[in-house]
């Protein structure tokens, strides 16, 4: 607790530096409360306006939050520090963990030899090539693919570009539950998250309308294989949500197609729609593997240069190794074949688990993607309960934000006749205590 760890200095700059030093060195952890502003003022022989400098300073870097009466903690995830999962148990069988399988990841082979010369790649950023593969893998499905860019990964080019358009204390419209890692970074940037419910079909229209008029800055939503829900949006739930943002046309719609080839589900997408501020993300991490950290982005025009002018000032370019090394898999015969059996396998797999604890009276949900969600009024009670018959789940406090509890399961190497197994045993942990069960 913060009354274990004796805060210090005189001004705001001092202050603010000695709580962040107790959080980097673990001496304040998730959720421990700091002092309330006139008794740390007090303490220190400051003014209290000093101390509420030094926790604002706090809050604009993601190290705390303040809840009202509840008082200023620090926050779940600060950025000093990334909230690491639990590690898995020795012997237990991982489904917590989010991964592909294994078995439907291409080996790549690198270019034999680095580019010619020691030169910037600032000038000619992208290989032409890829470019072009990028136009049509992201126009194929209906985007518009004029202006497209790179960036390491997906979480890197969300943060770029909430960084370049919005400022600490802004709000954001994030899908709850969600994936863990955007909150996080929404977080870090000193930003604000606004729960959206989600449901089969993603994002729910009413939800988004609220934080449109809460005044949000920005949405951050995923068109198909959500995480951790799973759902994905048909056609008529884009065109209400396109409603929704079309009266809205300052708020930038960040649409993050993360799982794109073996999500199992028809790419009905809000850039489609004809928005004025957008950018459409898809990532390879999922079907050509987890160390290739290359995403791509298709974007109305504004918004690609910005975020080309701050990745200009930083890294300046994603590796042409990495590029090429995308560009080789992603038009490979063979390779396209085994993201096809993957995504067929990940589409069976999910809807097994899924109807073997229907067979138990369970409601799941998991319509698109690699993950399936399953309501519960405990987490602790099943993820406890499960580990004891040798599964490990994901517990949803990760991904949740004001949502109902409920626990996360990657089927993408469940065999269909291991989830009949898993099935039978979350149906018995709910039947050793009925009151963990939300229905």
């Amino acid at each position: 607790m913060a009354a274990q760890y004796s805060i210090s200095g005189t001004t705001a700059s001092t202050i603010a530096a000695s709580v962040e030093r107790a959080v980097t060195e673990g001496d304040l952890g998730p959720g421990d409360a700091l002092p309330p502003v006139r008794r740390l003022a007090d303490d220190l022989s400051v003014s209290p306006g000093t101390v509420a400098t030094a926790y604002k300073e706090l809050r604009g870097r993601g190290l705390v939050v303040t809840r009202g009466r509840g008082g200023t903690i620090v926050a779940a995830a600060p950025s000093v520090a990334s909230r690491r999962p639990p590690k898995v148990p020795q012997g237990l069988r991982d489904l917590a963990g989010g991964h592909p399988d294994p078995a439907f990841l291409p080996d790549p082979v690198p270019p034999g030899r680095l580019s010619a010369g020691v030169r910037s790649h600032r000038a000619t950023p992208r290989l032409p090539e890829l470019e072009e593969t990028v136009r049509a893998w992201i126009g194929g499905a209906g985007v518009p693919a004029e202006h497209v860019t790179f960036a390491h990964g997906a979480l890197d080019c969300v943060g770029r570009l909430l960084s370049t358009d919005l400022r600490p204390g802004d709000a954001v419209a994030m899908e709850d539950p969600g994936y863990h890692h955007l909150l996080d970074l929404v977080q870090a940037l000193g930003l604000r998250s606004v729960a959206v419910a989600v449901d089969d079909e993603g994002m729910r229209p009413e939800a988004l309308e609220a934080a449109v008029r809460a005044g949000v800055r920005a949405v951050v939503c995923s068109p198909r294989a959500q995480n951790p829900y799973g759902g994905a949006f048909s056609a008529a739930r884009r065109d209400a949500l396109v409603a929704v943002l079309q009266r809205a046309p300052d708020v930038l719609v960040i649409e993050n197609d993360h799982a794109a080839d073996i999500a199992g589900a028809p790419l009905h997408s809000l850039a489609s729609g004809g928005l004025a501020r957008w950018a459409h993300l898809r990532t390879v991490t999922k079907f050509l593997g987890t160390d290739l950290r290359w995403a791509a982005a298709s974007c109305d025009p504004t918004t690609l240069a910005r975020h080309d002018g701050r990745l200009l000032l930083t890294s300046g370019w994603i590796s042409h190794l990495l590029q090429r090394t995308v560009l080789g898999l992603m038009t490979d015969t063979d390779t396209t074949a085994l993201v096809t059996r993957a995504r067929s396998a990940y589409g069976e797999r999910r809807k097994a688990l899924v109807t073997a604890l229907a067979s138990h009276g369970v409601a799941a949900h998991g319509v698109s993607g690699m993950n399936v969600w399953v309501p519960v009024r405990d987490e602790s009670a099943v993820v406890n309960g499960l580990r004891s018959r040798g599964w490990w789940v994901a517990a949803g406090a990760r991904f949740r934000l004001s949502s109902a509890p409920g626990v996360r399961i990657t089927t993408a190497d469940l065999l269909p006749a291991d989830a009949v197994r898993l099935a039978s045993d979350f149906a018995g942990v709910l039947g050793e205590s009925e009151t963990t069960y939300g229905g």
